[in-house]
């Protein structure tokens, strides 16, 4: 059974948010369970601490423990302070009503962290991605889950460039797990390439975390949120997969923009809760679709400084390409961890290895804090933030020019249903 609240105008209230968490735990009893919350990190918008407050206090002194797993995938850790304003608390509030309450990062740089819970076999793994990929992938996760009786997942649902639809069980894989299932989900991802993944529910990519998730045997709920401007239109409580069902479903419907043409140019206004090139690549993944042929791609954050606070160094090494390039040289990156290639061909998009000549689809800027010389270095174009006016792009779509604030969580798409696509060759 899943708890569903839906707003068609406007957004859910908090007593609408708070009716739906009662119902539920007024039908599930946790008295004496120890309950881990497996929630976002601090790149991913939404009410996650208003709902934790009402969770936790509807738990009150029932359940044996509460505590918070940050699913970080392989982001930068969270410090205690940035983890209380993740959950809408004080620091007081913390030494006080939150006291019992533990913060963990997933530490997915530590081998110790992890424990093997299964193995997708090679025959698996060629009929879920349709023959792309015949090999057997490991499924560890993070052993911390094991400490307790249940947990939860509180997540946003968003279109998403490797999977489809981002929360559910994706707060698992990749999440909090390790590294091989990691990298060969984010490399299925990019071989198919986002503008055929993003916004589509049952991709491969899709297919094969739910797979994982069903070597858990841990019971487990989802608390799933559609947000728009940081509130909630869709409230979804229950089993995990169908309650990700649903709110992938009204998220297709919240999250997409339709434009009727392509745009020559289109700047993309990175929000400041991604700091580096890492999270805010996410301008390409959602606005990719939307430029034409030739066309360049802004990514306007003047806040951000760095490429990647945990993956630069191989950044530096491998730089920005085409899916293309890297599949028509795999002897010679093959062994660089797959999901670092696949985000370096999401954020240069589209394009073409030929002779040994790279043609990009789309020219992606950087206009943030990162110097030239740096830009150059990674193979991306450089702009001077400071020479940009935003309004000088403004209100200038009839000309080719598209302006997008906040961008990275909304998906545009052509309204005639193409996608661009570069056919393997």
């Amino acid at each position: 059974m899943v708890i569903a609240r839906e707003c068609e105008d406007g957004f859910l209230d908090d007593r609408q948010i708070v009716e739906a968490v009662r119902e539920f735990f007024a039908a599930h009893d946790y008295t004496g369970k120890r309950l881990l919350l497996i929630l976002p990190d601090n790149t991913r918008s939404g009410p996650i601490g208003r709902v934790f407050q009402i969770i936790f206090d509807c738990l009150g002194d029932k359940a044996a423990a509460l505590d918070i797993l940050i699913a970080l995938g392989t982001h930068q850790p969270m410090t205690e302070e940035q983890i209380c304003a993740r959950l809408g608390i004080s620091l007081e509030e913390r030494r006080t009503r939150f006291a019992a309450v533990k913060f963990f990062n997933h530490e997915w740089e530590k081998p110790q962290t992890f424990t093997t819970i299964g193995r997708i076999s090679a025959a698996m793994i060629k009929e879920i991605t349709e023959g792309l990929f015949h090999e057997a992938v490991e499924v560890s996760i993070n052993k911390l889950i094991f400490d307790y009786d249940e947990f939860f997942i509180l997540s946003p649902v968003f279109p998403h460039e490797v999977v489809g639809f981002s929360g559910g069980h994706k707060y698992i894989f990749p999440g909090i797990a390790g590294a091989e299932i990691i990298n060969f989900f984010h490399w299925l991802g990019a071989v198919i390439t986002n503008p055929w993944v993003n916004g589509n529910k049952w991709t491969p990519t899709r297919k094969v975390v739910e797979e994982a998730a069903s070597y858990i045997e841990m019971p487990r709920q989802l608390f799933a949120l559609v947000v728009r401007d940081n509130q909630l239109k869709g409230f979804f409580i229950g089993d995990v997969l169908e309650a990700w069902e649903k709110a992938a479903d009204l998220s297709r419907e919240v999250h997409i923009v339709y434009k009727d043409n392509p745009f020559k140019t289109v700047l993309g206004l990175a929000p400041v809760m991604y700091d580096d090139i890492w999270t805010a690549g996410k301008v390409m993944y959602k606005l990719e679709p939307v430029v034409a042929d030739g066309g360049t791609l802004i990514i306007y954050a003047p806040h951000i400084t760095e490429i990647s606070y945990t993956h630069g160094r191989i950044l530096d090494q491998i730089g920005y390409h085409c899916r293309d390039y890297f599949l028509k040289q795999w002897d010679k990156f093959k062994h660089f961890p797959h999901g670092v290639l696949a985000h370096s061909t999401h954020v240069k998009g589209l394009g073409s290895f030929v002779n040994n000549i790279e043609k990009p689809r789309v020219n992606v800027v950087l206009a943030t804090g990162i110097d030239e010389a740096r830009c150059r270095k990674v193979n991306l174009g450089y702009m001077d933030y400071r020479q940009i006016n935003v309004a000088d792009y403004e209100n200038r779509e009839e000309q080719g020019i598209l302006v997008v604030h906040h961008a990275g969580e909304m998906l545009y798409r052509l309204a005639s249903g193409y996608i661009p696509h570069i056919p393997r060759g």
